[in-house]
């Protein structure tokens, strides 16, 4: 049987050990092309690049196995260029990641990596975006191989259903701590947010922005409450941002 196309994308850029750790296990389930920033590019969200040009360099490598592009854009810029330019067909399934830190809760909008797995959704592409809670660089992807490899492989066995993509988060934990999987819902969860006002050298104000984590979801469907409790979360998320539930409300209106 012919091998499945997989496309492989990031936000943290191309040298980061998360992808290189997630290139070394699908490419044992397919033929491989990555297509990743050239540089870091967490929380670009779903920015794309339209006053600049973009650049793409083939990247020399003794594996023949797999073919890797660096992208001068963002994680949605790469996957765009990487199905009209460089793919030329579209792909059986988008992986992106490992993302060094979490991507659960109100984190998939500001994240670059989940950016990346919705672009190719939009394109109709079965697609995951995988996260590990550690955001150190030395971040240990050795535990969650097992676990990333079955997803995959579940995924490219029963495909998704239509608009669906998958958030998955890994907790920062050994393979034997890891209780097992929980598929969830979005916690409600956001920052409080406060900007550090300075001053430069130069007498100019600058600000540095930094916050809180606060979940206000006391739910125990969550994908928080998973992390929290020694789970993989697994939320299956959507492009299409309508809320449905208040079409009704808003035609009792008088509009």
């Amino acid at each position: 049987m012919k091998k499945p196309l997989i496309l492989v994308t990031n936000d943290d850029g191309i040298n980061a050990p998360g992808i290189r750790t997630l290139i070394d296990i699908v490419k044992e389930l397919g033929e491989i092309v990555v297509v990743a920033p050239d540089s870091p590019q967490s929380a670009m969200g779903h920015a794309i690049t339209v006053n600049d040009t973009l650049q793409i360099h083939k990247i020399e490598s003794d594996n023949t196995q797999i073919t890797e592009y660096m992208c001068s854009g963002t994680p949605a810029d790469c996957v765009k260029i990487a199905k009209n330019e460089i793919l030329k067909v579209k792909p059986d399934l988008c992986v992106s990641g490992i993302n060094h830190g979490a991507n659960s809760s109100i984190n998939i909008l500001y994240s670059g990596t989940m950016s990346a797995a919705i672009e190719a959704g939009i394109e109709g592409i079965p697609s995951i975006g995988f996260s590990l809670a550690d955001f150190s660089w030395k971040a240990d992807f050795e535990q969650i191989r097992p676990f990333v490899k079955k997803i995959i492989e579940e995924v490219l066995s029963n495909n998704l259903p239509d608009g669906v993509i998958l958030n998955v988060n890994f907790p920062k934990l050994k393979r034997e701590e890891i209780k097992g999987i929980k598929i969830c819902r979005q916690a409600r969860a956001k920052y409080q947010e406060k900007f550090d006002k300075r001053v430069s050298p130069f007498g100019k104000e600058y600000y540095w922005l930094s916050g809180e984590f606060v979940n206000e979801d006391k739910g125990e469907d969550t994908d928080e409450w998973a992390l929290k409790n020694g789970y993989i979360s697994i939320v299956p998320v959507q492009f299409d941002l309508t809320a449905h539930h208040a079409i009704q409300q808003l035609n009792t209106w008088n509009l």
